[in-house]
């Protein structure tokens, strides 16, 4: 066996390549992430391309709801070679519309950066958000993260971060966390499509796989995908589940009926969704 119960790369390929399996679908929420961002941008107060690195691509784009709001920080998908903070605008809609500043982050992609440098700049969005929440209107008290598909794996990794020792913040910045059909174990991602542009050797698949890092912290744990995803993002989300569990840690599932991965974040337009009342819950917001 290739790995797992997978003899060939067509076979993980046909899990792991939505675009190719699903290319309607694919093409369905290109248009809907433009446009519904965009509409998103002409109804919210907003301010784009907020700098927290020295490279370009470290930037932020910000959607305050108010004084001392609670603050949730967005990290997209795009398996960390495809996307960008703007076409998600449309996540802060719901969250927006309860009084929850949203901040969406930006990061380089690969190949032109390492999944190191992808984790690193996502931390580094996240103590940004936490340094400057007040001047958007943020309590840095209150920071919830949330991320989809590579985002998800980007968010377990924050979970993973020692805030303290690595940059001199509390341990506890992070009150809450929702993954949304992530990737939490990169050991088959070598043999895909994906290992072009990944690049991805043993010790990075070992430094940067969340199913092998748990979180340090406490805070309250959502794990989400569709019943439609393919059998390996459920695996994924299930396996991992069940460490945190094994681990202790406070953590719950919701599996989105009639959502495919593709889908799955539609929900962040409605505060009254499924996905946004059960992040808005996490987080204390009626």
């Amino acid at each position: 066996m290739l790995y797992g119960n997978f003899a060939t790369q067509e076979q993980l390929d046909a899990q792991y390549n939505l675009t190719a399996m699903l290319p309607e679908a694919a093409a369905r929420y290109e248009t809907f992430c433009w446009r519904e961002s965009e509409a998103v941008r002409r109804e919210l107060e907003h301010s784009l391309d907020v700098s927290f690195g020295p490279t370009r691509a470290e930037h932020v784009d910000v959607y305050p709801a108010g004084e001392k709001t609670p603050v949730l920080v967005y990290v997209h998908g795009g398996f960390w070679c495809l996307r960008t903070s703007k076409e998600f605008g449309f996540t802060a809609r719901g969250p927006v519309s309860r009084g929850v500043a949203t901040v969406v982050t930006n990061y380089d992609l690969c190949p032109r950066v390492t999944m190191d440098e992808i984790v690193r700049q996502t931390r580094a969005a996240v103590a940004w958000a936490y340094e400057n929440a007040a001047g958007f209107g943020g309590d840095p008290d209150r920071i919830h993260v949330a991320g989809h598909s590579a985002g998800g794996h980007l968010v377990a990794m924050l979970l993973a971060t020692d805030w303290e020792g690595e940059y001199g913040l509390p341990a506890d910045i992070i009150k809450g966390a929702t993954m949304v059909s992530g990737i939490y174990d990169l050991s088959p991602l070598p043999y895909t499509f994906l290992q072009p542009t990944l690049q991805l050797g043993y010790d990075g698949i070992y430094r940067n796989s969340p199913v092998l890092r748990l979180p340090n912290t406490t805070a309250p744990l959502l794990i989400a995908y569709g019943d439609q995803e393919t059998d390996e993002f459920k695996r994924q989300s299930e396996d991992y589940l069940e460490a945190l569990r094994v681990g202790g840690f406070e953590v719950a599932r919701l599996i989105l009926e009639g959502k495919n991965h593709y889908e799955v974040i539609d929900g962040f337009l409605d505060a009254g969704s499924p996905l946004c009342s059960a992040i808005l819950a996490q987080m204390g917001v009626q």
